[in-house]
């Protein structure tokens, strides 16, 4: 029984990994111009590296003052990298992902700026091998998800303030294929399987991300919610694959993996694009409006999930 609840969910991220790669085989990323974003402000979680950094490049070079939350050793780093290119607007506010006292010791920090908050981009992602949080949360589900419950709702009222109509606020959750793959147990979130937690992870962001533009809609707002599938990236979230994903990585992954900036790219144009104006409740791949999972629009688990999120966070 502990083999199947174990290969199963890793069978089942690996079979989406394949679909994705025969998808990348014949198809090109996609490549536009975008309007300048001169005045906005934007955050953009885990925008130290991979894709995180060149969102949060691509963004400045949009002319956004960028902020990048992560941790402090590569974010002054990020920083610097990103001044070489363009001369204003970046800076670095420390977060940590898997501490919610963090969260809202970073969202405390931004609000004593009084800066307006026109896009928010949860990008910080991360697949590693079994441990807690200090809160006692499974790693990859706090991580990849309640911290960017968190984080989210406690700037809503600047996105909400900072949005307008035919301007609005835009929320970016980075979703991923293996959200198809994934099951939540709302009974027992912090169930630790090698690959089913991250699966668990995506799938609840895919899940807030359609229950948030609910509420927002309903209340009026113009704040957009929309959620983003890079694809196959070559980044360090693959580090700590099962080895023998690892050796069959490393031959393949120059050829058909995305580099970073590529990856990126679908979270730029959801934060920039034109055409996502007054747009959400998507799932975003290639630049094409895509179907999630089944389980993605059961409302009755939408809501569910909110409410429980809204129990572990206080």
């Amino acid at each position: 029984m502990w083999l199947l609840s174990t290969l199963i969910p890793l069978l089942r991220l690996y079979l989406c990994g394949i679909k994705v790669l025969l998808y990348q085989m014949f198809n090109r990323t996609f490549e536009m111009p975008l309007p300048k974003q001169k005045g906005r402000v934007a955050i953009v979680t885990g925008g130290t590296r991979g894709m995180g950094f060149e969102t949060a490049r691509h963004l400045a070079s949009l002319g956004m003052h960028v902020i990048i939350g992560n941790e402090p050793e590569e974010g002054a780093a990020a920083v610097r990298r990103i001044n070489e290119e363009c001369n204003e607007g970046k800076e670095f506010v420390f977060v940590d992902l898997t501490s919610l006292k963090s969260v809202r010791h970073f969202v405390q920090k931004f609000r004593d700026r009084s800066l307006p908050l026109h896009v928010l981009i949860n990008n910080g992602t991360m697949l590693v091998p079994e441990r807690r949080t200090e809160d006692g949360f499974e790693f990859h589900f706090c991580l990849n998800y309640l911290s960017h419950f968190l984080l989210t709702n406690m700037l809503l009222d600047l996105l909400k303030t900072s949005g307008r109509q035919g301007r609005c606020s835009r929320i970016i959750n980075m979703a991923s294929a293996t959200h198809y793959a994934g099951e939540i147990n709302l009974e027992d979130l912090n169930k630790y399987s090698s690959h089913g937690a991250y699966c668990q992870s995506k799938l609840a962001l895919v899940l807030f991300t359609y229950y948030l533009q609910e509420q927002l809609t309903s209340g009026g707002f113009s704040v957009t919610v929309n959620a983003v599938d890079p694809g196959m990236v070559d980044t360090a979230l693959y580090d700590n694959l099962w080895t023998l994903a690892q050796m069959m990585k490393k031959p393949v992954a120059s050829i058909l993996f995305r580099t970073p900036a590529e990856g990126a790219s679908i979270s730029v144009y959801a934060a920039a694009a034109s055409e996502m104006e007054g747009v959400g409740s998507c799932y975003l791949y290639n630049g094409q409006k895509t179907q999630s999972s089944d389980l993605s629009y059961d409302s009755e688990l939408q809501a569910k999930l909110w409410k429980k999120s809204c129990k572990l966070v206080g």
